[in-house]
C-alpha cells in the first residue's frame, strides 16, 4: 500500500505539471485548484502510511527536526539575507536527507520541508503544492543515486545532481504561472503539444534561466562544501536508528 500511494502521488504530480502539454481545454484556475486537492490528499495519505507502517518515533523525530532546520533557513533566507538570483539553501537537506536515508523519506523530506518552510515564512498558496511535490522529486530522486567508495567521486555526483535540479525546479515552477501568461509565447487552451513546448522553451529561456543558474551554481557550491560533513552526521544518525535505506 505503501508504494501505490507512493505512486499515485507521483502519477498526479506528473499530470499536474504536464496538463499544459496535454492539448486540453483546461481552465488554468480550475486546474490549479484540482491539483491543489489532489496533491494535498496524496501527500497526506504517504505521509500517513509511511509513517504508520515504516518509520519508528526516531527516525519521524529526526524528519520533523531537519523539516524545521529547512524552516528556519527559508526564513533567513527570506528576511535577513540578499540571496543572488534563484539560489536558496533549503535544497542541500532535501538532496542528502534522499542520499543518506533513501528515495522514500526523500520524497516526505523534500514535501514537508517546503510545507513547514511555507507555514514559518507565511507562503501559502495555490503554488505550494507545486514546490511540495518538485522538492519531493528531489528527495526522491536522491535516494536513486548511486554511492561510489570515493568521497570526492560522491561530492562530485551530488553537486551535478544539485546543479540539474537547480534548473529543472525553476522549469517545473515556471508551470504554475506559465497559463497565465498572455504574450506570443504563452499558453492557450488546444494548443498542440509540441508548439506548447515550444512556446515554454522559449518563455523559459527569456525570463527563468539566467535565475535559475544562479540557484544552479549556489547547489553546487553548498553541497562540495557541505555535502561530505552533513552525510557523516546523517549516517550515523541511520545507523544508530537501525533504517534500510530504501
Amino acid at each position: 500500500m505503501s508504494n501505490l500511494l507512493l505512486w499515485l502521488a507521483n502519477l498526479i504530480g506528473l499530470i499536474g505539471f504536464s496538463y499544459p502539454f496535454l492539448g486540453l481545454a483546461a481552465d488554468p484556475a480550475a486546474a490549479s485548484v484540482l491539483f491543489f486537492g489532489l496533491v494535498s490528499v496524496a501527500l497526506a495519505l504517504v505521509v500517513v502510511d509511511v509513517a504508520s507502517r515504516d518509520l519508528d518515533a526516531r527516525v519521524i523525530a529526526l524528519l520533523g527536526v531537519l523539516a524545521a532546520v529547512n524552516a528556519a533557513l527559508r526564513l533567513v533566507e527570506t528576511t535577513l539575507l540578499v540571496m543572488p538570483g534563484g539560489f536558496s539553501p533549503v535544497f542541500l537537506l532535501i538532496i542528502l536527507v534522499g542520499y543518506a536515508f533513501g528515495g522514500r523519506l526523500g520524497f516526505l523530506y523534500g514535501a514537508l520541508s517546503l510545507l513547514a518552510s511555507a507555514l514559518v515564512t507565511g507562503g501559502l498558496g495555490p503554488w505550494l503544492p507545486f514546490q511540495m511535490m518538485a522538492a519531493a522529486w528531489i528527495g526522491l530522486g536522491a535516494g536513486g543515486l548511486p554511492h561510489p567508495a570515493h568521497p570526492r567521486l560522491r561530492d562530485a555526483l551530488l553537486a551535478g545532481y544539485g546543479a540539474l535540479w537547480g534548473l529543472l525546479f525553476g522549469a517545473l515552477m515556471n508551470l504554475y504561472f506559465w497559463p497565465y501568461f498572455s504574450g506570443a509565447e504563452g499558453w492557450t487552451a488546444g494548443l498542440a503539444p509540441g508548439e506548447a513546448l515550444r512556446r515554454y522553451a522559449a518563455f523559459y529561456l527569456v525570463t527563468s534561466l539566467g535565475w535559475d543558474a544562479l540557484r544552479a551554481v549556489g547547489n553546487v557550491v553548498l553541497l562540495m562544501a557541505l555535502a561530505s560533513p552533513l552525510l557523516r552526521i546523517l549516517e550515523r544518525f541511520r545507523l544508530r536508528m537501525g533504517h534500510v535505506r530504501v
